[in-house]
């Protein structure tokens, strides 16, 4: 009795130097997080803080988080002095159309590649993945080339050919296509006599939201963060994009600090907005398609 009581008591020690660990763990874990989470964000943060700073305090060392004299100078001088509203409005047409047409090329593409069945489509859909492994940058001056012969230079228009498909999209959407709608739906749709496109517009497309909206908020900052493609088509002033426009505040000696701070800050509005709109679609779609795999 003595022994069964007395080995119980070790039991229960035990327990509790294993949960007292896992606790120590977690909370090692927890604290490993925060300070991540605070430095990757800190480089914003002092962004943000920079654009209302004056010159004399953002040379100021410490650097502070919270301008003691905040300004809107910065602002002023980049809304003034520089198109930013056009350049914005520049990349925001090129995102949005960059995006429907890969949303669109991709529904159509993944589903076609998912559900037909014909061997050719094999080694087509394998020559689309391996496209994903060349530089952008290998095809980008050809490219460039047809994009001039079309007269589509300093457009948005010339923008979108270099963005029109995403490799990476096909692969999503077919994943998510064979996983997602089971043949038996599409052949009592065929059954009732409706055409492909019809089965594609409202059975297909629909169950797709997820993945789409996942795919429309890749392809959005795809798009929004392209420089070196924008770089090249866009040569006149008003036909840059933000990204390019942003460099200009940039010369090989010098870097106007509080304009870029500015400029940087107001561009941060349309990505955070597009961000909050879509963000359920997204994490549902990532989700979604992580667990099916």
């Amino acid at each position: 009795m003595t022994d069964f009581a007395e080995l119980t008591e070790a039991e229960h020690a035990a327990g509790r130097r294993l949960r007292a660990r896992k606790r120590a763990v977690n909370i090692a874990i927890d604290v490993f997080l925060t300070l991540f989470s605070i430095a990757m964000l800190l480089p914003l943060v002092f962004l943000i803080a920079n654009a209302f700073k004056t010159p004399a305090e953002m040379l100021a060392w410490p650097p502070t988080i919270v301008p003691h004299d905040p300004t809107l100078e910065n602002f002023r001088a980049v809304l003034g002095e520089t198109p930013l509203l056009r350049w914005i409005l520049n990349s925001v047409l090129f995102a949005i159309m960059s995006s429907i047409a890969i949303i669109a090329t991709s529904s159509i593409a993944g589903y076609i590649f998912a559900k037909f069945r014909y061997r050719s489509l094999n080694v087509i859909f394998a020559l689309f993945l391996a496209t994903a492994i060349v530089p952008f940058e290998v095809y980008m001056i050809p490219l460039y080339f047809q994009v001039k012969s079309l007269g589509l230079l300093n457009s948005v228009w010339g923008l979108l050919i270099g963005y029109l498909v995403m490799s990476f999209g096909i692969f999503l959407i077919r994943q998510n296509v064979i996983h997602s709608i089971p043949d038996e739906l599409l052949e009592a749709a065929r059954l009732d006599g409706a055409s492909e496109f019809w089965i594609f517009v409202h059975v297909v497309f629909p169950l797709l939201r997820g993945a789409l909206g996942a795919l429309g908020v890749l392809a959005f900052f795809q798009a929004w963060t392209a420089f070196a493609w924008p770089m090249i088509v866009a040569t006149t002033r008003s036909s840059y994009t933000i990204e390019v426009g942003l460099a200009l505040f940039q010369t090989g000696y010098t870097v106007d600090l509080g304009k870029l701070s500015a400029a940087s800050a107001t561009v941060l509005i349309p990505s955070v907005i597009t961000f909050m709109i879509l963000r359920r679609n997204f994490v549902q779609g990532v989700a979604s398609t992580g667990m099916k795999e």
